[in-house]
């Protein structure tokens, strides 16, 4: 009886260590490293204060289309889509 004990506990254990403890590590060190790395690069990636400089020469018949259009809620998602196809794709810890 002891023996059958013994036995489903070591299952038990393996499995544990295995699929549990062996998981939540590397699942772990991938969430740190892409959390420090997003902080790092987003310092390098540009800001929107050229994207605003350049739209404000525009005059006002262009601006009533692009008003139209509803282009100044697109832009930054636009821009945000980008940034995160770049992130998906091309930094080889996260894609």
């Amino acid at each position: 009886m002891f023996g059958i004990v013994l036995s489903a506990l070591n299952v038990v254990l393996a499995f544990v260590v295995r699929s549990i403890i062996v998981k939540f590590v590397v699942f772990f060190g991938l969430f740190f490293i892409t959390t420090e790395f997003i902080a790092v690069i987003s310092n390098i990636l540009p800001t929107g204060a050229d994207l605003s400089a350049a739209l404000g020469g525009l005059p006002g018949d262009v601006w009533y289309f692009l008003d139209l259009f509803n282009v100044s809620a697109g832009i930054p998602v636009l821009l945000s889509a980008w940034v995160t196809r770049f992130i998906i794709r091309r930094i080889p810890v996260i894609g």
